[in-house]
């Protein structure tokens, strides 16, 4: 009562029962939406699981003729030989800028080369990734090649265009710094002084055993098939552990890891002291690779993919 008039908020005899029926089942079909969204929402992700799942990618065959007539082979070439040209053609500069300064806290010292060399494989890691898989080293080729993620034919054209790349890179770098370059050893590999071959040789093999492990942790399918974010993370590990490497492998040997850099270096430099020591170059990193291809393959992978099973989703358990 307000005013002394009735205000009525709801009048029974103005709405018909016949209506308030009609009003409840036209919410009907929204409640029956609600109430069968959820199971299928549930549905949809293990559905999602399942596509998750690992499944191992068939090997590359060997030699694979068919490829040679695509344009994406010789993209991923060209893309090589670019990364290649870029990454010798900064680390080196660096590497001869280092030497230039004569006083100890000049330039960018032992960690800014490391610096370097394992920022510009993230880079370019990241860049060509998606175009050739980013190899931009014959020993990651190589590894890749003896676990059949590619095949002979581009195997072998890979690392030629990779030694071009290399000798590209350096000789820009004498090009623009021709004096220096001369005069403070080319930023060519070679054993330091104090250490002998098989001492050089091991810590090749243990260096590019680093990488290359880390390569295939870092670019393994089924890690990736579990974690969608596994791929655009995988420069980041390979660049931190060449990065780590050069600490610890420059004062033996100026850290070689990658024979298309030592050998770009060795070609434009041409010295002799330089090429005697070059097979180290080649026979440490492919030795290296050659481990943690067998290593991470067979020993690690293999059990993982029995752990992993496990964990799948599967109807019939």
């Amino acid at each position: 009562m307000i005013s002394g008039h009735m205000v009525t908020l709801f009048n029974p005899v103005t709405v018909p029962l016949t209506h308030s029926f009609q009003l409840f089942y036209s919410w009907l079909p929204l409640l029956r939406i609600q109430i069968h969204s959820r199971p299928t929402v549930t549905m949809s992700k293990e559905v999602s699981e399942q596509r998750k799942d690992y499944v191992d990618p068939p090997p590359a065959p060997l030699i694979d003729m068919a490829e040679i007539k695509l344009w994406s082979f010789y993209r991923a070439l060209i893309a090589e030989f670019i990364a290649t040209l870029l990454f010798l053609y900064v680390t080196v500069a660096t590497v001869i800028g280092h030497k230039k300064q004569t006083g100890p806290c000049d330039g960018v010292g032992l960690l800014g080369i490391a610096w370097a060399f394992g920022g510009m494989i993230f880079v370019l890691v990241y860049c060509t990734a998606g175009i050739s898989g980013g190899h931009i080293n014959p020993a990651v080729t190589f590894g890749l090649f003896l676990a059949r993620k590619v095949s002979l034919i581009r195997a072998l054209f890979y690392m030629v265009a990779q030694c071009l790349g290399a000798i590209s890179g350096v000789g820009l770098v004498k090009a623009f710094m021709k004096h220096s370059y001369n005069s403070l050893g080319g930023g060519a590999n070679s054993v330091a002084a104090g250490y002998n071959k098989g001492t050089a040789l091991g810590a090749e093999i243990i260096g590019t055993f680093v990488l290359v492990y880390t390569v295939f942790s870092a670019t393994d399918p089924k890690r990736s098939a579990r974690d969608s974010h596994v791929p655009v993370l995988a420069p980041l590990p390979i660049g931190f552990a060449v990065f780590m490497v050069h600490l610890a492998t420059i004062p033996i040997t100026g850290t070689g890891i990658n024979p298309a850099r030592s050998f770009g270096a060795a070609v434009i430099y041409n010295n002799a002291k330089v090429w005697n020591d070059h097979w180290i170059f080649w026979v440490g990193p492919f030795v290296g690779a050659l481990a943690a291809a067998a290593y991470h393959q067979y020993i690690l992978r293999a059990a993982a993919i029995k752990a992993l099973g496990s964990f799948r989703s599967n109807p019939t358990n």
